[in-house]
């Protein structure tokens, strides 16, 4: 799903015009990154799941086309774990 489809999708569920289904989806997109830019970023739907950001260590890789060793940097990633209700509907 796109996220185009995913407006048309909550503008009909929720019986809204596009424009503030976008207005919704993008000021969501909008809190849920900058409560994750925090120090302990972590956002919890209940039921839905919890979006939360870690720290990822330095360390060595593989370039794939010349197999040469590289090194990756630290870096901070979002993970996603899916709550109980999303599991047992999925």
């Amino acid at each position: 799903m796109t996220k185009a489809e995913l407006i048309d999708a909550m503008a009909k569920d929720a019986g809204i015009a596009k424009v503030a289904a976008q207005s919704a989806l993008d000021s969501f997109i909008g809190n849920v990154t900058k409560a994750l830019k925090k120090k302990d970023g972590k956002v919890t739907l209940v039921g839905f799941g919890t979006f939360a950001k870690t720290r990822r260590k330095a360390r060595k890789g593989r370039n794939p086309q010349t197999g040469d060793p590289i090194k990756i940097k630290a870096c901070n990633v979002v993970k996603f774990r899916p709550g109980k209700k999303l599991k047992d509907a999925v």
